[in-house]
Formats: structure tokens, sequence, C-alpha cells
């Protein structure tokens, strides 16, 4: 058993959590990150604090980065890729190239954890002048402002009296092709405007919504809490655009509550981008021969389709946002159940 290796494709949350339960489990993990450190998009897009226990993202990634990169059995592989893949469940060999050369790895069970990407809202209808207004922002720039405890507007540097949250952008939305609920970005948008209130008190916060989709817990630890205890704003309508008004934004669109035209006006708008395959997700999936749905995830399910970690290629597992939209319990759940299945795996006699 300690000779068998899981090969890990992603050092983000689900990576770092599936290398930590693998090798815990008994198996040697290697674990391969293109970036060259570990962390994932928490680390990459410098997130403040954590939905939805508000925990520093910094403090509770490094713990997690510690688990898993320390243990014995786990070998870290950054700056490196995945460029090949032969064999089968039990006898994999997994070619990867990094700035030494490449090399072949073998082993017995694969972990597939590349994550997602956020919406670009520029890339095809320039939604809402993303790229032509500077004070229209999406909340992974709110991330960082918050982060650093600048939250202000890019224009002129002062801090926003009043700022907007606009959900559901790249998400829900038959015209570009992503159909799907992204899962996360009410919660983040309430996590986000509660922590605006918190650094600037005096500002007035609104979120622009189709429906808030709180899942689980998040109700009661977000949705009320930033209106009761932050009055924050919440306005189910449509916005259809976003103009130039002076030195400010003027948001038009529709109150759907009133059933009447809206117009009002803001000195920073927040986009709640959804997630998309990161394009390592959809890159990897080519290479080691897997199925993707029509979104670009993998497809998991198995033959049994209800199996949220099995692809479709035996011995090799997803887990978190490269199968689906996920929350970080959502990563964290199916991370360890790939390590679980992984191992289990290395376990099976190899058939000649």
């Amino acid at each position: 058993m300690s000779e068998g290796t899981v090969l890990i494709i992603g050092a983000g949350p689900a990576g770092l959590e599936a290398a930590r339960t693998a090798a815990q489990l008994g198996a040697n993990v290697v674990l391969v990150e293109k970036r060259d450190r570990v962390g994932g998009t928490p680390d990459e897009s410098n997130y403040a604090k954590l939905t939805h226990h508000f925990r520093d993202a910094d403090e509770a990634i490094g713990e997690l980065a510690e688990a898993a990169t320390s243990h014995p059995h786990v070998q870290v592989l950054t700056n490196s890729q995945v460029v090949s893949v032969a064999g089968e469940a039990g006898d994999f060999r997994v070619g990867i190239q990094n700035g030494a050369g490449a090399k072949t790895v073998h082993a017995g069970a694969i972990i597939v954890a590349t994550g997602f990407q956020h919406f670009d809202p520029g890339r095809e209808t320039q939604y809402y002048n993303y790229y032509s207004f500077s004070d229209v922002i999406t909340i992974a720039d709110m991330e960082g402002m918050l982060k650093a405890h600048q939250v202000v507007r890019p224009s002129n540097g002062q801090p926003p009296e009043r700022v907007a949250f606009i959900q559901c952008v790249g998400s829900r939305d038959r015209q570009i092709g992503n159909e799907y609920c992204s899962k996360v970005c009410c919660g983040i948008a309430s996590k986000q405007a509660i922590e605006v209130k918190q650094q600037l008190p005096n500002s007035r916060v609104f979120i622009f919504y189709i429906d808030m989709r709180m899942y689980g817990y998040w109700e009661n630890e977000l949705y009320w809490p930033a209106q009761e205890q932050h009055h924050v704003n919440y306005v189910k309508g449509l916005v259809s655009e976003i103009l130039a008004k002076d030195d400010r934004l003027l948001i038009r669109g529709e109150d759907t509550t009133m059933g009447r035209p809206m117009e009002v006006v803001m000195d920073l708008v927040v986009l709640s981008v959804g997630m998309e395959p990161s394009q390592g997700t959809r890159q990897v999936a080519e290479i080691l021969g897997l199925e993707q749905n029509k979104y670009g995830y993998i497809q998991a399910g198995g033959p049994t389709h209800i199996d949220p970690v099995a692809t479709s290629r035996p011995g090799i597992f997803v887990a978190g946002a490269a199968a689906r939209p996920s929350d970080l319990d959502d990563t964290f759940a199916t991370a360890g159940l790939a390590a679980a299945r992984a191992v289990a795996t290395l376990r099976q006699p190899v058939m000649a």
C-alpha cells in the first residue's frame, strides 16, 4: 500500500484537501501545480475573508496548505503541468513538464482538482461597461480592495458613498450559454456587502438581484445579518445598463417588485460574476480524455450517474469546482471522497 501513488492535478483548496486526506490514508501523493505556489484561486485572487465563516483567507488556506505540503508522503511539483497520460487504473504513466524538463510519474489513480475561473463580464457582450468605466468592478476585484482595507473608487481613489452589487453576471444566462446558477455569488455579495459596511460604515450598499439563493445556513449567517445588522438594501430588479452621469454611474433597469422603471446613481458598481471551468480544467480534460458537459466542466457521475467524483475514465476522479460550481463546503467534501476513492483504487489488484 505504501508504494501506491495518487497524482493530483491542481493545488487549490480541492487539491490540497485531497492530498492531505490521501496521504493520511497511507498513499504517496504527487501534487502538480502550474503556478509557483499552492493555494489556488483564494490565493491568486487575493481573497479577504472566506464565505461563510468570515475566516481570514490567508490564514485558512495557509493552514490547509501546511497540513498537505508538510506531510511526508506528499511531494509538491510547482511550475509544472501534466502533458500526457497513458495506461489505466492502477497503472497510469503521467508525463509532467516543468522548467527542468520532462518526467514520467507512475500513479495508480489520478484526481483532477483544477478549479474554476471567474466569468469575464467583457468577454462577449461587454456587460455593464466593465471595460469602459473604471468604477465598474467585479467581486474578485472587490476581494482585493477588502483585503487591503482600501475600498475606493478606482477613478479617483476616494471611498464610495453609494455601492451597488449586481447579481447573476455570467450565470443563469441563456444568451451566453451559462444557464446554470454559480451557487456562491449571492452569498459572496452579501459577505462583501457586510465587509464594505464594516470598513465604510457611512456608505450605503445595495444588492440588485433576480432571486437571492442562499444555500444551507447562509440565510441566517449572511442574508439576514446583512439587512438587520448592517442595513444593506436588497432590491429585486433587473439591471439593463450602466451609464456615465457626471462623475458617477447611472444604473438603469426595472424594479420588478414595484413593476416600474428604475434609475439610481452610484459611485461604485460591483458585478457578481459567476463561475466557469478554468482553462486548466478544459486542457486537462482533453489530455486525460475525460468527457466534459456542455458548459466545459468535467462530466461527473460515472456509470451510475450518481457518483459526484467519478469521471468517464476509471481510476480518474474529480473534485471541487472542476466538476461544477462549488462552495468550499462542497469542495472539501468532494475532495475527501475523491481521495478515498483514489486510495481504494490503489488497493485493487491490477489486471494482467
